[in-house]
């Protein structure tokens, strides 16, 4: 039970340190990466495909996980 307490604290404060790097971002002007894409095919209709954003969380998640799960 303790090993499951400090495993939800970490992804907790993992949670609290990635949304505090997009608040900061975004105060920075980086609404978006590279490789978002945006149609708009109606005026009341938006399509956003953020490609680059997926990119970005697949290789952090990789990462992660192989650093994690190594043996």
């Amino acid at each position: 039970m303790e090993n499951a307490a400090k495993l939800l604290l970490a992804g907790a404060l993992l949670l609290a340190a990635l949304g505090l790097g997009a608040l900061v971002l975004s105060r920075l002007g980086v609404d978006r990466l590279p490789g978002t894409i945006r149609w708009k095919p109606t005026e009341s209709s938006s399509v956003v495909v953020p490609v680059g954003l997926m990119v970005v969380i697949s290789l952090v998640g990789t990462i992660v996980l192989n650093i994690l799960l190594r043996r």
